[in-house]
């Protein structure tokens, strides 16, 4: 069944295979929100009088058994179907008999295509909020129980200055508030309701819009009709840079894990079993786990280019290379939710290491603080560095790394301020929810 198929029409097997491509796998996804969209539609057209009321309620009783039958898991595209609309209005229509026809009244597919998008995107956001979440407040836990750890911190690789692992691990908690900062904007250009646009360019039928939005439960409309379907393959972009922003955090995260676990680091250590071995090597405990991580985050982060050369050519109104931004941000949401859920489970067996300033090769890492230490006795700051510098070259630096530190400003060591940051993450995921 097709919802555009004429009497007397036929399309080539050839044409209607390469048209549809892998649609139908992704429609599985939008089944659950296409029904939705219908259910708040057709209580819109017996409100308007465009449906009678019996018609109405029979339509969607028989929608909301749809849609029952979608979340047990038994709900399936037929091979003779050519998509999740075609699917939902042949059941319907099976259901309750000509009633069913008329759903489609002041509708076009390319509406309902963009509200089932924008519906998936919105539960989906709100998904990865809750998992980026759980992942932030691991990351403010474990940063709060090693705040007093120190580890060599680095710069252009090179050991630079003490640091921590309360320091380190708060940094990724904190570079989770920015990301969802960008995940939240999405959110609201994705909250709104492009619903009634028909195929671009509105309708004679008397829809009331405001109607669907509100059942709906989007924060607005996309007012212009041509606008809601150039908002089509932007939205896909908008939320591809969001969920790019997070992999680019999970993929820095998972090579830092990579190089502090490695045997010349040392910082850390994981469990064998969430480590692999090797074929040859008896001695191997490999990273895996972050290594995957790390791959599939920077593929995310290939989307948002992805979406870019799809659509950035296209003149106003819908174009098929629509279709193909389903097989580039679905399986990028559902690859990243797996990445965040895998950094949980590692970080959750994080163990650290005593003691590792300790050893004599981490010296050169308080040359900075002897530095200060010379300020402090009221030497200018240029001239005490130059006295280290020069203690440095000659061999004979001294400095006892069991020494406690004293940074006490905001976001040093000794000051973390994981608590201002928790309060920024809670302000901001506020902001993203149906």
């Amino acid at each position: 069944m097709k919802l555009w198929k004429k009497d007397n029409t036929s399309t080539s097997k050839l044409i209607e295979d390469f048209t549809v491509g892998n649609d139908k796998d992704f429609d599985i996804l939008l089944a659950r929100f296409d029904v939705e969209g219908s259910i708040a539609h057709v209580t819109m057209l017996g409100e308007q009088g465009l449906m009678n009321k019996e018609d109405a309620n029979k339509a969607i009783a028989g929608l909301k058994k749809i849609y029952e039958s979608i979340l047990n898991g038994t709900f399936k595209i037929d091979a003779s179907m050519e998509d999740v609309h075609s699917q939902v209005e042949w059941m319907l229509t099976k259901e309750i008999g000509d009633a069913g026809k008329m759903i489609h009244t002041g509708r076009s597919r390319n509406d309902q295509v963009a509200v089932d998008i924008k519906l998936y995107l919105r539960s989906s956001m709100v998904e990865i909020k809750e998992d980026v979440l759980k992942l932030f407040n691991l990351l403010i836990e474990k940063s709060n129980q090693h705040k007093q750890d120190l580890i060599p911190g680095y710069t252009h690789l090179q050991i630079a200055m003490p640091s921590s692992v309360g320091l380190w691990l708060g940094a990724y908690a904190e570079s989770l508030v920015d990301d969802m900062e960008i995940l939240a904007a999405a959110f609201h250009v994705t909250n709104k309701n492009p619903l009634g646009s028909g195929a671009g360019y509105g309708s004679s039928f008397p829809l009331n819009r405001k109607r669907t939005t509100e059942l709906l439960h989007f924060k607005s409309l996309n007012y212009n009709s041509v606008y809601a379907q150039m908002s089509r393959g932007k939205t896909e972009k908008l939320v591809a840079s969001a969920i790019a922003s997070i992999a680019s955090t999970l993929s820095k995260l998972a090579m830092d894990n990579c190089l502090y676990l490695n045997q010349n680091f040392a910082f850390i250590s994981f469990p064998d079993e969430l480590t692999t071995g090797s074929s040859i090597m008896p001695h191997k405990k490999n990273p895996d786990v972050f290594e995957l991580i790390r791959g599939k985050c920077n593929r995310i982060q290939a989307a948002p280019n992805e979406l870019t050369l799809l659509t950035n050519n296209l003149p106003s109104g819908y174009h098929r290379e629509m279709q193909l931004t389903k097989e580039i941000l679905f399986p990028a949401i559902q690859s990243l939710r797996q990445c965040i859920e895998m950094m949980h489970l590692m970080l959750s067996a994080l163990s650290v290491n005593k003691n590792i300033l300790q050893d004599k090769k981490y010296t050169y890492l308080f040359s900075v603080e002897k530095v200060n230490e010379l300020v402090n006795k009221g030497i200018p700051f240029r001239d005490a560095y130059v006295q280290v510098g020069n203690m440095i070259n000659e061999g004979n630096f001294q400095f006892d790394p069991s020494q406690s530190l004293k940074h006490t400003h905001e976001g040093s060591i000794g000051n973390l301020c994981n608590e201002e940051i928790v309060s920024e993450m809670k302000k901001i995921a506020s902001a993203i929810s149906i």
